[in-house]
Parts: C-alpha cells; structure tokens; sequence
C-alpha cells in the first residue's frame, strides 16, 4: 500500500487522513540538495500512487459528506437559473446562419444551421426553441460523440469556404490529444479520413480539398503543421512547417479575407508569421519578418484604398523606444518591415489586436484595466475616424464576437459585467446603433439593480496600486462579511469582469466576490506583465497579500471568513499566499494547482516545460533562478505553522499541471503541518487540465466547490436572498 500501516482508518471507523509513505529522493542542481520524499508519486502506473489518490478521494468524501444537502441545493439553483434547452444567437457564413442549441438534460451542446433566406437581411433569424425552423440541419451533435465516454471535449469544428465540408476532431480522455475527423454536409456521411493524436485546430485552403493541423511533441508542444488532402492516406501527409526551439510552439489559422494561409509560431517574447495564398494549398509557405529575440508581432491582410496591406502589431523599437504595449503599423505586402506607424506607443494603453473587414478595422484595446474595442472605418483612399465604443458601465467586458465573413455591415459585439448577464450586439458602424441581438437568460427573476459592482485600490509594499474589482449584494450587511478572493497572475492573462450564474449562489447568501489583479497579468499593459514574471515572479505574491490585507483593513472582510481561489498558474499564487500569509485566510481554494513549479521547470521532458521558461526563467542554467525560484516554490516552502483550511483539486489526466503536483503538495502539508483545519485533495480520475466535461458534472463540481467555500466561512446553512 501507499498508505503508512493503520492510516487509513480510525478506531471508530471513521475514514481518517491519509498518510503517504516516504521515499527520499535526491535533487540536485547548482550544489543544492533538495531531499524529495514524495517524487515517487508520479508514477500514475504504480497501483500505490492510486491507491493513495483514492484514500485521499475517500477522506475527502467522508470530510465533505455532510455538505451533500448544500451542494443538491447550489446545483438545484444553477440548474434552475439556467434556460436549459435555448439557441445562441445566429452567426450568418456564407449561404447558411449557423447557432448552437442546448437541451434540457443532455450534457453538451448541437451545432445546427438554417438557410438564409434573403442575401441582403443581416438581422438574424429569431429563433425559438420550441418552434421548428424552416431548412435546418444539425451539422454536429455533441451528445451522439460523447456517448459511452466519460470524458468528451470538442477540439476544431471548422467548415471549408463552400459550407459544404465540416472537419472536427474530439477528445475523449481530457489529455488534449484530438482525432480529427470530416462529415460531408452533403450528405450527412462521415468521410474515411481520420487523422489521431494531433492538436485540436483545423484549418482548411480556400478549395476545400485539404486541410492543414498541427500535431504535439513529446511533451505536448504544437512542434508541426501538416498538409492533408482529402481522400488520400494520413501516411501521404506532407509536413509544411517544423519548429525545432522547444522554446516556440506553432499555430496554423485564414486570415478573414480567406486570401491567405497563415502559419504563427511563437515564445512566450519572440514570434514569426509565415504566409501562403489560400487558393495555393500546395504552395511554400514564406516568411513575413524574419524573428528576432525579444520581438512579438502579428500580422492581419487588409485592403487599404483598393491595395492589399499588412497591417501589424508589434512591440519592436520605434524611433529609438521600445514600444512596450505595442504599435499598430501598415506595410506593403512585398515588404513588411517597410513600415509606417498608424497607432503610436502609449504607456497607458495595450494594443491587444487589429481585425480587418472589407471597409473597417476593429482594433482591441486595454486602458484602465478593461478591455476595449474602437472601429475604424475605412474610405476609398485610406482610413476614416477612429471611434470608440462606449459602454455605460464601471467595469465590464467587451470585445469582438463572432464576425467571420469579410464583408459585412454590422459587427457582432460581446458585452457583459459581474452584473450584467451576457449580452451580444450587432454595431451599426454608420450610426453608432447598437442593436441587441440577445441577452443571457437568468430565470427566477434577476435584477441587476439588487447588486453592486466597484472598483478598488490597494498599495503594494513599493507604492504599486493594484486594481480589486468586487460584486456583492447591494443590501448586504455593514461591517467585514465573508469574502471569495479569485487571483491569477501569469502569462499577461488578464481576468475582466463576467458574470456568472453560479456566482449567485454565493452572492445570495451574503458573500463578495472580489479579484486581485495583481501583477503577472495583463490588466494595467505589458509592464504589469513583466513585473511579475522570472525574477520578480514573488509580485504577484505579495500584490494578492496586500489586496487581502486592504480589504480587512477597509472593513470589507476579516481573515477569518475570506477564502482565496485560484487554479493552475493561480494555483500556484494559491499555494505561495498559503505559505507567506497563513494567518489571513480562512480557507484557500486551488484548481490543478502549479505548486511544484521547480521540480517540473527543471525537467525538460515534461509537457510544455521548455516553452515555460521565458515565464519563469531557466533554473537548469541560472542558478540565480533556481535559488529564487526554490524560495517561493509552495512545495519546497512547506513549513510546520498552522494552515488555512485548504481543498486541492486536480485531473489525473491533466498533461499542463501534473496531478502529481498537488498530490506531493497535500502529501507534504498534511506530514509537516500543525494545528488541524481540514486539508482535503480532490483528483478526478477521468479528467485533464479543463476538469470534468458536459454541464451538469460542471456545474456538479462548482457546487462541491462552493458548498465547501460556504461552510468554511460559517454560511453553510445561510438561506439564500430572494430576489
């Protein structure tokens, strides 16, 4: 067994804490001796390794079991907040309008299309879910593929320019490895071509007679991208693009002209575009700008004044000036580093992309730590009048829906709030109209006005201001009242206001939702990012400390009845703040949490290791990153002090966090701690880095998640506000 003799019951009968066996495993690098005694862990085929996750499940059941009536009831009032069976909105492609369906009791979603019935009507179709609709087609049922597995996630779902192909790949053990497949929507028939174990993309040449993927390396790395023509033998594939830096990984998409193939590959601070004519599937791919270390860029076709331009996002040096939060450039397509700058480099303002159409550009943007969108009209002889969209709102997300056609006259617009239930527009460029097309249905009766979103402040230990953004109910008590603080903070990743259903559950019962955005993100422009990445990764740490501190400060929440949540790269922030600050939460929450980032950082071999190392640094080569990064790592830096309450969840199938990260992590905790607040870890034995598939056993696991979040700060049996 993998369990210490007698640990596994108590004298009552009782299910009691695991106790994994240790197996001292040496580690050294840079003369450091890191004695490891639960590495053995990892290996997922030893019969120990899950037996121990499954006495670790066990203890968890047994710890969580009388929380079973609250989580029926979350998951009664998600379920019951939610139009189960309901239509996206339509998005019109060619001669078809294409939406999604959901039913009442089936887990995944069914691709459907009708026809259009007048070429010159962009309004689209109203459609309800319980009339028929005249012309449709189901293109792909989810349900029909996910039948007889345990998991199913839907990789590429991408039709050729005619409409007339669909090719899609699936994903039945959550290890993000994807068989790709093709339907004639002709026909209704599945084609013999079938391709496995690749990436989930698929991108098709502008004839439809091929399709172009990518396929992984050993350790996960989109490394390929390949050429495959319909009708022939996987085995004739022809390789078109090989990416040997373990550094880059590689990525194959049509610009929206449908003029041009275009293949990205990219680290995490240097990237290279390669284009190709659509309509020359069998043609040689060629280089835009050739890379260069340290330089990002990105390039999208347009027709500027009748002639095909480039136009490109960059943050190159202009002018003698590293343009950190980028530029927005036009060149010729002869020569892309003839350039001339459009947008000019703004401290306070990201440029995040550029979208072009037949007659405007869409150009995405971020100021004040919110997303933003602006629409440029484009005139017989270059560009009209830039115009920001303007959003009546706090805080809010917005940005670009689904547009794919390259000549339309309206743009789909995406809105929503920690409030505001998701709401899509088509924009009337003209005018500045904002048609609402639809909006989230919240059933049992939501008003917005019943809740309060704010913006605030806290002051790092340099001077730095980090943004809080918080949502609670507007007749929530005075005084501190429990609190749910969601952090992240890695890969520029920025975490905008949305709103959720299921969050209600918690707001109802009394409880704020705050966000730390701390940096490491992509909240406040590029610098945000880099200040809190490599050598001054501890940042993000210490940001989400003091955002917790200033929130006990103000009155808003007390240490004993805030939880902290994050997972994977939050995982990790999770896994640090327990260390640093133990004393300031009550509980802390960790999805398929990076809380052993140094073993695996170390390790080349291991998915995506490599490409990670502009993110933290290379600590097999610099011992300056090894030592700093053992001085935060939440595994190494367990210590025998009292814990927060903590839930660790994880995927045994995850191939980005490892389950053997927070298992080693639990392991160590639960041999080195003092004081007895619960300490519980979850694996999913059928699930990856996303978690469980299909709705209901999402929405299943928020609610093993909340229940446990409530019942940590005293609200287990709180009910909830009426609305």
């Amino acid at each position: 067994m993998a369990l210490d003799s007698g640990s596994t019951t108590s004298v009552s009968g009782a299910v009691a804490a695991p106790i994994a066996k240790r197996v001292p495993q040496e580690r050294v690098h840079h003369g450091d001796v890191f004695v490891d005694e639960y590495e053995w862990l990892r290996d997922k085929e030893n019969p120990e390794v899950i037996a121990y996750l499954e006495a670790e499940n066990a203890y968890t059941d047994a710890q969580t079991a009388k929380l079973a009536p609250l989580r029926e009831k979350i998951f009664e009032e998600i379920k019951g907040r939610t139009q189960e069976t309901d239509l996206s909105l339509p998005t019109r492609m060619g001669d078809y309008w294409y939406y999604s369906r959901t039913f009442e009791g089936k887990q995944h979603g069914v691709h459907c299309r009708c026809p259009i019935a007048d070429p010159d009507d962009w309004t689209p179709p109203k459609l309800e879910a319980d009339v028929e609709i005249p012309g449709e087609e189901i293109v792909l049922d989810s349900n029909e593929l996910a039948a007889g597995h345990e998991f199913f996630a839907l990789g590429a779902y991408s039709l050729s320019h005619a409409g007339d192909l669909l090719a899609y790949s699936v994903d039945t053990l959550g290890n993000e490895r994807y068989t790709l497949k093709f339907k004639d929507l002709r026909t209704g028939e599945l084609l013999a071509d079938e391709i496995p174990n690749i990436a989930p993309g698929a991108t098709w040449s502008l004839d439809g007679t091929h399709v172009f993927y990518q396929t992984l390396d050993e350790s996960w790395r989109p490394d390929s991208v390949w050429r495959h023509r319909l009708g022939t033998e996987k085995s004739a594939d022809v390789r078109v693009f090989h990416e040997p830096d373990e550094s880059f990984w590689v990525g194959i998409g049509a610009t929206r002209s449908e003029k041009f193939l275009v293949i990205m590959t990219g680290s995490k601070i240097t990237s290279e575009n390669w284009i190709l004519e659509a309509d020359n599937p069998e043609g040689e791919f060629r280089v835009l700008m050739p890379r260069r270390e340290g330089v990002e860029y990105s390039a999208e076709h347009a027709v500027i004044g009748g002639e095909d331009k480039l136009l490109i996002l960059h943050n190159d040096v202009v002018d003698g000036v590293k343009a950190v939060n980028f530029v927005l450039a036009e060149a010729p397509l002869s020569d892309p580093s003839d350039m001339t700058i459009l947008i000019p480099h703004r401290d306070d303002v990201r440029l995040e992309d550029i979208d072009a159409f037949a007659d405007k550009l869409v150009l995405s943007y971020r100021r004040e730590a919110l997303p933003r969108v602006a629409v440029w009209p484009l005139t017989a002889d270059g560009y009209g009048e830039l115009k920001d969209i303007d959003f009546d709102l706090a805080l809010f997300s917005a940005g670009l829906g689904s547009n794919p056609e390259w000549e339309q006259p309206m743009l789909r617009i995406g809105l929503t709030s920690f409030i505001t239930p998701t709401q899509v527009f088509d924009y009337v460029v003209e005018t500045g109209e904002m048609l609402l097309r639809k909006e989230q249905v919240v059933l049992g009766g939501y008003n917005a006005e019943d809740y309060v979103q704010q913006r605030d402040w806290a002051v790092a230990a340099d001077g730095t201001r980090v943004p809080i953004s918080l949502v609670l109910r507007r007749d929530a008590v005075a005084g501190p009242k429990p609190l749910l603080l969601y952090g992240y903070g890695s890969y520029e990743a920025a975490i905008d206001p949305y709103f959720s259903v299921a969050r209600l559950s918690l707001l109802d019962r009394g409880m704020v939702f705050a966000v730390a955005h701390v940096r490491g993100g992509g909240e406040m422009g590029r610098l945000w990012y880099e200040h809190g990445k490599t050598l001054t990764k501890k940042n993000t740490f210490t940001d989400f400390v003091s955002v917790a501190q200033h929130l006990v400060d103000t009155g808003v929440t007390a240490a004993d009845r805030m939880v902290a949540d994050g997972g994977s790269a939050g995982g990790l922030l999770m896994g640090a703040v327990a260390n640093i600050a133990p004393d300031l939460f009550a509980g802390i929450l960790s999805n398929v949490p990076f809380v052993d980032p140094l073993t695996s950082i170390l390790d080349p071999s291991l998915p995506l290791t490599v490409t990670e190392w502009d993110e933290w640094g290379n600590p097999l080569a610099d011992k300056e990153v090894y030592e700093y990064m053992k001085s935060y790592s939440p595994y190494e830096n367990v210590t025998a002090q009292d814990y927060p309450a903590m839930l660790a969840i994880t995927g045994l199938n995850d191939t980005r966090v490892l389950y053997v990260e927070p298992a080693k992590w639990v392991a160590k905790l639960r041999a080195t701690k003092t004081g007895d607040r619960q300490l519980l870890l979850k694996t999913e034995m059928s699930a990856g880095h996303g978690g469980v598939s299909g709705r209901y056993e999402k929405w299943k696991e928020v609610a093993f998640e909340f229940a446990w979040v409530l019942d940590t700060v005293g609200l287990m049996d709180v009910v909830p506000a009426s609305h």
